[in-house]
Order: C-alpha cells, then sequence, then structure tokens
C-alpha cells in the first residue's frame, strides 16, 4: 500500500496543520502553483515530491517542474497539470493528456475549489484538491489523501480547513 497526498495552489505559503495531514504519506503530488520553493522543500522533509508548475510560478519553477506530469504509483497510472479544467470542461491541453495517456487519476489544480468525481467517461478518478495556501479568494484550506494498493485507490480523506 502506498498512501499519497494531494494539494495545489500553495502560492509561497503551506499551513502546518496541511504538512500535519500529508505527515503519513508516502508521496506527495502537488498540482502547480507552487510560488515559493520553499513550499516544495518543506514537503520533501515529509516525502518525495513530484510536482507541476502553475500559471504563477516564476521562470525558475516552470524550468524545475513541468507542465504535464505522467507516471505510475503501484499499478495506477497518474497524470498532472495545473489548469486542466474538469470532468465535460476539459482544457484542450488536458483531453490530450487523457487521450495519450489514459490515466486511472488525473489530477488538475487552478479553480481553488476542491472537487473529486469520477469520470464515467474516461473510467478514471478526477481530483482538484483545492487549495492549501492562503492567497486567493477560497474560504477553505484543502487538501487530499488516499491510498493506492496494486491497481486500486481507496480511503480518500479530506483535509479541510476554514481560512482565517
Amino acid at each position: 500500500m502506498t498512501k499519497i497526498g494531494i494539494i495545489s495552489d500553495t502560492h509561497s505559503t503551506i499551513n502546518p496543520k496541511v504538512l500535519d495531514f500529508l505527515k503519513v504519506c508516502n508521496y506527495i503530488f502537488h498540482a502547480g502553483d507552487i510560488g515559493n520553493i520553499s513550499v516544495i522543500e518543506q514537503l520533501q522533509e515529509i516525502a518525495p515530491v513530484y510536482a507541476v508548475h502553475g500559471n504563477i510560478d516564476d521562470h525558475k519553477t516552470r524550468l524545475q517542474f513541468p507542465e504535464v506530469l505522467v507516471g505510475k504509483i503501484e499499478d495506477v497510472k497518474v497524470a498532472i497539470t495545473h489548469i486542466g479544467g474538469q470532468p465535460n470542461r476539459y482544457t484542450q491541453l488536458a483531453k490530450k493528456i487523457i487521450h495519450q495517456n489514459r490515466p486511472k487519476l488525473f489530477i488538475t489544480g487552478h479553480s481553488h475549489i476542491c472537487k473529486v468525481m469520477f469520470d464515467q467517461k474516461y473510467q478514471m478518478l478526477y481530483i482538484n484538491p483545492g487549495a492549501a495556501g492562503n492567497h486567493g479568494f477560497h474560504r477553505n484550506i484543502t487538501a487530499i489523501r488516499l491510498d493506492v494498493v496494486g491497481d486500486r485507490l481507496s480511503n480518500l480523506e479530506l483535509f479541510d480547513l476554514e481560512r482565517k
């Protein structure tokens, strides 16, 4: 079993309670808008981090992290991009990623709105973890973690903290 943490839109800050939530994870996925690279450094103290850049990330961050990341955790193919839309309203880039890679788990960020749903058309789990940072219009800081066992995803947990 592999436990993964999924976050996005930190915009240079990450709440210590989010870090506590992620402490049990074997891997952490960051779906872009990292902001200051110190966020990644804090996450790397917990577990290996796989991240993509977002639209607010600077040139240095864009050189370090790709726009799209595709890989496998156990037997689950995962695809990540920052601006991907959502089921029935994917961006052109997201459609291309999905058609070329057929992921079982598709992760995107950007909206600052946490959304998890199974996409029947593409037979994959869609996750937008919302925003884990303090910058933006979102009312809550959110993050997700879940288990990967072979080719199965299970035990999805939501971190949800009201912003003050």
